[in-house]
């Protein structure tokens, strides 16, 4: 099934009734997913499945449901910040959908966000703490997408929400976009609440409400991502005034890609047209002619895309393409809780230097 058909599907309020008997079909998936990974928690919490401990602070990054959270802008501020104070950081990630003796596009995204910080691209975590503590003395690991990875001990459970969707639409993958039950958040120290600026405050306060009656001393942070210019090749900057004069075509392969088109709204854009791939597309050089073809047609100044999908298309269409393609920065920024967080991880960091 396809990514982008399967998550209209599941996010829709009341599916068509052609589409019935395929939600039945998920809804029994998810049972025997959902109990697998009951289960496998309820191993690890009864210490069956063991975890191991390094000689560093671990602070794991990650979230509940599938699809863009704001976990990747979130670990770039985190190492950005400990990387400035002096410690020596390192993040962990898996390299998801990475092809052989190549970056995927989140690990190639975090070292240029954090230039600072050592990035171990690792399925095994555990392997790759050790790598990270041997090779640059790593003193803070930051695990990316750490949440549901329970084998390396963390000292600190960071977990994103996302205020458009926060909560999966309440259901197990694949009848919904949960990775694990909402209960799961009792594991956490800290969650962070993302987007804020694209819902309304009463919803705001739900998600902390819900979130609380699960933990009541869980510490609480929300932030927005907050677009700050257009990026061309060779680092060329276009301000956002420049950009809201120009005609663009827009394109992106993330989890929640109606997340990044309203953010291009928000910013007044005149958007001639827009393409969707799944989340972690492998860019091929048809996909690239369909983008600047359609941008083309479209009579678009320029395509933009997020700084994910720019990992992987900006070099092929400057190759074969004059159309200008720039990707919209976006840094992470906190409306509160920041300082809270902060400390949550000075106080882990206590316990190794």
């Amino acid at each position: 099934m396809d990514a982008i058909f399967w998550r209209k599907l599941v996010t829709c309020e009341n599916p068509p009734m052609g589409y019935k008997l395929l939600c039945a079909v998920l809804a029994a998936i998810s049972a025997f997913y959902g109990f697998a990974v009951f289960a496998r928690n309820k191993l690890y919490d009864f210490s069956i499945f063991k975890t191991r401990k390094v000689n560093a602070a671990v602070v794991s990054v990650g979230n509940i449901t599938t699809g863009g959270t704001g976990k990747t802008p979130l670990v770039a501020y985190l190492c950005n910040h400990f990387t400035q104070e002096g410690v020596a950081t390192a993040v962990l990630t898996r390299g998801y959908k990475a092809k052989k003796n190549d970056f995927a596009d989140e690990p190639a995204m975090l070292v240029k966000a954090a230039p600072k910080a050592k990035v171990i691209v690792n399925s095994d975590r555990f392997a790759g703490a050790g790598k990270a503590i041997a090779e640059h003395n790593a003193k803070l690991l930051i695990m990316d997408d750490g949440f549901q990875h329970r084998r390396l001990f963390r000292d600190v459970n960071i977990v994103a929400i996302d205020a458009t969707e926060p909560f999966g639409r309440e259901k197990i993958l694949p009848a919904g976009l949960l990775r694990e039950p909402v209960e799961s958040l009792a594991r956490a120290d800290a969650v962070i609440i993302t987007r804020i600026n694209q819902t309304q405050p009463q919803r705001i306060a739900h998600i902390k409400e819900r979130i609380s009656d699960i933990r009541p001393d869980i510490v609480f942070a929300t932030a927005v991502h907050k677009p700050v210019y257009a990026k061309l090749i060779k680092d060329k900057r276009i301000s956002l005034d420049e950009l809201a004069e120009k005609k663009v075509y827009a394109f992106c392969g993330i989890g929640n890609p109606d997340a990044f088109f309203q953010t291009l709204g928000e910013l007044f854009l005149n958007i001639v047209g827009t393409k969707v791939y799944n989340d972690h597309h492998n860019y091929t050089d048809e996909d690239i002619e369909t983008i600047c073809r359609n941008g083309r047609y479209k009579q678009a100044d320029m395509i933009i895309t997020t700084q994910k999908d720019w990992t992987k298309t900006a070099l092929l269409c400057m190759e074969k393409f004059d159309i200008p393609i720039a990707h919209l920065a976006v840094e992470l920024e906190f409306i509160d809780g920041q300082r809270e967080i902060i400390s949550l991880i000075e106080s882990a960091l206590k316990k190794y230097v």
